[in-house]
C-alpha cells in the first residue's frame, strides 16, 4: 500500500452522502388538496384537432388518411373478385365537393375512390362494422341495380342500329345479316376513307370477332375528321353487333370496342404555342 506524501492531505471520494445537495421543495402556501391555478391563456398555444389543419384541403386529407388507415388495418381479410363484389353507386365529384366544402380535383377524388373500391372487395360475411360505416359515408342513396340499359331491338327485317361517338364525330350504324358489304354515307369503305388505318378502324369490331362475311354495315356519320368518324363507326358497329350476339361482349371488350373513348384534343392556351408548348426562351 502506497503511503501518502508528506504534507499531502488525503481525500475520501464516495458516491453516497448523508446530506442531499438537491434543492428543497418549493412551498407555494396552498391549502392541502388544492392545485396550482391554470397558466395564463393569453400565452397558450392553440393546437388544432386535425393534423391536416394547415394543409390546403384538410377535410379531403383527413378522409383519405382515415380510409388508408382502415385499409392497412383490414387488408389481410379475404376478398372477392370484382365481378362478385356488391355493386355500389359512389358519390359524384360534385356531391363530394358539397359535402367537404373544398375544391377537390378529379384526380384527388379518384384516390379516395380507389381505396373505397378496394375496401368493397372485402368478403361481405367478414366485413367489419368500421369498414361498412366508412363505405356508407360515400354511397349514394339510390339502387344501383335499377339502372338497366335499354335492350336493343331487331326489327322484322333482321336489322338493328346503334349510335357511336368519338371526338366531334357521331355515327348511326345499321347492321343486318349479309355477305360483308360496308357503306359509309352511301360510299364504299375505300371511297369514304383514304387512309388504310381508318378503314381498318371502321370494321375492327367485325374483324376482331371474325364476323366480316356475316353482316352488312351501312353508316351515316357526320362531324369531325376521318379518324373520329372511323372510330365512331367502330363503337356503333360493336353496339349493334351486341344486339345480335350478346355473347361476343368479352371478345369485343378485349378488342377495345365496347367503351367510348372520351379523349379530345386539348385546347390552346394564351401565351403558349399549342396546348402546352411554350415559346423558346431568349436571354436578350
Amino acid at each position: 500500500m502506497l503511503e501518502p506524501r508528506p504534507g499531502h492531505r488525503q481525500r475520501n471520494y464516495t458516491t453516497t452522502s448523508q446530506n442531499s445537495i438537491a434543492a428543497p421543495p418549493i412551498d407555494f402556501g396552498l391549502p392541502e388538496g388544492q392545485s396550482l391555478p391554470p397558466p395564463n391563456s393569453h400565452f397558450a398555444r392553440i393546437v388544432p384537432a386535425s393534423p391536416s389543419y394547415f394543409t390546403g384541403k384538410p377535410d379531403f386529407t383527413d378522409d383519405l388518411l382515415s380510409l388508408q388507415a382502415i385499409l392497412r388495418k383490414y387488408q389481410t381479410l379475404p376478398t372477392v373478385t370484382p365481378g362478385q363484389a356488391t355493386r355500389v353507386a359512389w358519390q359524384t365529384l360534385a356531391q363530394y365537393k358539397l359535402q367537404a366544402g373544398e375544391p377537390v380535383k378529379t384526380a384527388k377524388y379518384h384516390r379516395i375512390l380507389d381505396v373505397l373500391k378496394r375496401l368493397n372487395l372485402i368478403h361481405p360475411a367478414l366485413r367489419p362494422t368500421e369498414v361498412a360505416d366508412a363505405l356508407d359515408k360515400y354511397k349514394r342513396d339510390i339502387n344501383p341495380y335499377a339502372n338497366v340499359p335499354i335492350p336493343g331491338i331487331i326489327d322484322d327485317d333482321g336489322k338493328t342500329w346503334a349510335i357511336g361517338r368519338r371526338k366531334a364525330s357521331s355515327a348511326k350504324v345499321y347492321l343486318v345479316e349479309g355477305n360483308g358489304q360496308v357503306l359509309v354515307n352511301g360510299k364504299s369503305l375505300s371511297q369514304a376513307f383514304g387512309r388504310i388505318h381508318d378503314r381498318e378502324s371502321a370494321i375492327w369490331a367485325l374483324k376482331s370477332t371474325g364476323r366480316m362475311d356475316k353482316y352488312n354495315v351501312w353508316a351515316l356519320v357526320s362531324g369531325g375528321g376521318s379518324t373520329g368518324q372511323a372510330e365512331a363507326i367502330t363503337l356503333g358497329a360493336a353496339r349493334a353487333l351486341l344486339v345480335h350476339e350478346p355473347m361476343l361482349k368479352p371478345a369485343l371488350r378485349r378488342a377495345g370496342c365496347v367503351t367510348r373513348d372520351p379523349r379530345r384534343v386539348e385546347r390552346k392556351k394564351p401565351g403558349k404555342l399549342k396546348a402546352r408548348k411554350m415559346p423558346a426562351w431568349v436571354k436578350r
